[in-house]
């Protein structure tokens, strides 16, 4: 045999063994990631951590939507006649006594919350629904529509109890304009709102409208999630769709139901958690009952749907961004 064929197969064996080597490390390091993944931890705190950077992402987007379904709210309060405020007329108003960025007020607090609540929420309905799916699986049987609903009514119970806060934090910031300029609190972030009421109002004062807020997203999450959920195992079912246009309809149709099932009980927890006490330090409503029989005889029951279609506008989306970022996450985080 020639030297330089020798030559060239030990040039050969020593590319072959760089290139094995390699590949060997580059699959060493894909295990240590998929298995760091598939940790006891990580698998638990998946579906929290992915619930919350999907809230993020979502509510970065509706934001402004969100500041002008607020002040719609607002406006007229305890009065049945006067101008009837539109989200073109409320949003040309913003922008008159300031900017765009003005869209945006509260944002910080709108982060914390879905970074609280969220979390929470997505988390443990989806904790939820791994343990109705092995019960079914055990039983040979399929997950039922009404144990859907239990668990997005369980799951959004708990998680607007804890974010209550936040929630707080946001109307308060977003309904800051409405004041005349000497009363206004101009709050320079969530924590300097939150910090405010603390030392104003004491701690428990953060848990303003905490009952309309859990019966809001009670009535919201079984509108979403398990409406969602239910829709998502028809199409897949029924239809021979795509995987990506079954999620869009899907969200599409839970954020119809989670807009009309939630929207009164949004409208007065708005309310309660923008009220402060008057000179004769009394507060305009004493609870959620008492809330919804002022505003039925003073402004009428339709006041409650004010804004449907700017709510719809902000729930829909929100819900469709949320519900999509969170199945690609659980997609890359298999």
């Amino acid at each position: 045999m020639s030297s330089n064929t020798l030559k060239q197969a030990a040039e050969a064996a020593r590319t072959k063994s760089s290139t094995m080597g390699k590949q060997g490390s580059e699959t060493a390091v894909a295990a240590v990631g998929t298995d760091f993944l598939h940790t006891p931890v990580m698998r638990a705190a998946l579906p929290f951590l992915n619930g919350g950077l999907s809230g993020m992402v979502a509510t970065t987007v509706i934001q402004p939507v969100d500041m002008i379904k607020v002040r719609l709210q607002l406006a007229g309060e305890g009065v049945a006649s006067g101008p009837k405020p539109t989200p073109l007329s409320v949003t040309r108003d913003i922008l008159a006594q300031g900017k765009v960025l003005d869209l945006y007020t509260g944002l910080s607090a709108g982060l914390l919350r879905q970074a609280v609540y969220t979390t929470a929420r997505l988390g443990f309905f989806d904790t939820f629904m791994k343990s109705l799916a092995a019960r079914a699986q055990e039983n040979g049987t399929q997950v039922s529509f009404a144990e859907r609903a239990g668990a997005g009514l369980m799951a959004g119970g708990i998680a607007a109890f804890v974010g209550n806060p936040a929630d707080l934090a946001l109307i308060r910031m977003q309904s800051d304009g409405l004041k005349p300029v000497a009363e206004r609190k101009n709050y320079k972030s969530v924590i300097d709102a939150l910090s405010t009421i603390v030392k104003g109002e004491g701690v428990t004062a953060l848990w303003a409208g905490a009952a309309p807020t859990v019966v809001r997203a009670m009535s919201l999450n079984l509108g979403q999630l398990a409406f969602f959920s239910e829709a998502k195992a028809q199409l897949k079912e029924r239809t021979a769709w795509s995987p990506q246009s079954q999620t869009l309809t899907a969200s599409a149709i839970a954020g119809f139901f989670a807009s009309f099932l939630s929207l009164p009980f949004d409208f007065v927890k708005t309310r309660l958690q923008k009220q402060q006490r008057g000179p004769d330090g009394k507060l305009p409503y004493k609870s959620m009952t008492d809330c919804f029989v002022k505003v039925t005889r003073q402004e009428g029951l339709t006041r409650f749907y004010r804004g449907f279609g700017t709510y719809y506008v902000r729930i829909a989306p929100h819900a469709m961004v949320t519900l999509i970022v969170v199945d690609y996450l659980g997609w890359l985080t298999k």
